[in-house]
């Protein structure tokens, strides 16, 4: 069955079916396969404590996207580290960044995820989109954290980087480590590329 109409289902009836045999159905989704092909798309974040890696992980593996992680030339480890961070982050401070790997100019679209620290984009990701500042094609943000301050972050980020996001996606930190952020992940993945 095809349709040339972008729906979220499609509704089907399977008739003479023979009792006690076993029936296989393959469902292709060959609009979302195109889509995410013709989209050349970069996903970048820092991670201070493995919780954004990982959201980013899963966003490029359900985009089939590259992935950058940004490397910050500050120690920022430990509780002395995150003190820091949070501090750097309150001041918007920028740092020194270890050189990226891939050129953004490249990609249609650049995924840009954060921590948020001190209710403030963390300190390496506000460098990447200063430095970036007019490279970008779309961008798209999302960022994780223990309670709240996603908003304020993402117009922080809009305003840097000169560009309005395609989509944005806040998530909790203790969701990260749950199963609820597949689904919301997957669902910024589509705004993304519809």
């Amino acid at each position: 069955m095809q349709s040339d109409k972008r729906v979220a289902y499609h509704k089907f009836v399977l008739t003479n079916l023979q009792p006690k045999t076993l029936y296989y159905f393959e469902i292709m989704n060959q609009a979302r396969t195109y889509v995410y092909e013709r989209v050349k798309t970069l996903i970048v974040y820092y991670s201070r404590t493995g919780t954004t890696k990982k959201a980013a992980e899963i966003l490029a593996e359900e985009l089939k996207a590259e992935i950058e992680e940004i490397e910050d030339t500050a120690c920022r480890r430990g509780i002395i580290g995150y003190l820091i961070s949070g501090r750097d982050a309150v001041r918007k401070k920028l740092t020194v960044l270890k050189p990226a790997k891939y050129d953004v100019s490249d990609f249609d679209l650049v995924v840009i995820g954060t921590p948020i620290w001190g209710w403030n984009i963390s300190t390496p990701v506000r460098t990447y989109i200063a430095i970036n500042k007019g490279k970008f094609k779309k961008v798209a943000f999302f960022c994780t954290m223990r309670g709240s301050g996603a908003v304020k972050v993402f117009l922080d980020m809009e305003s840097i980087a000169s560009k309005k996001p395609v989509a944005t996606l806040a998530l909790l930190e203790k969701d990260v480590k749950n199963k609820i952020r597949e689904s919301r992940i997957s669902s910024f993945a589509q705004k993304i590329v519809f």
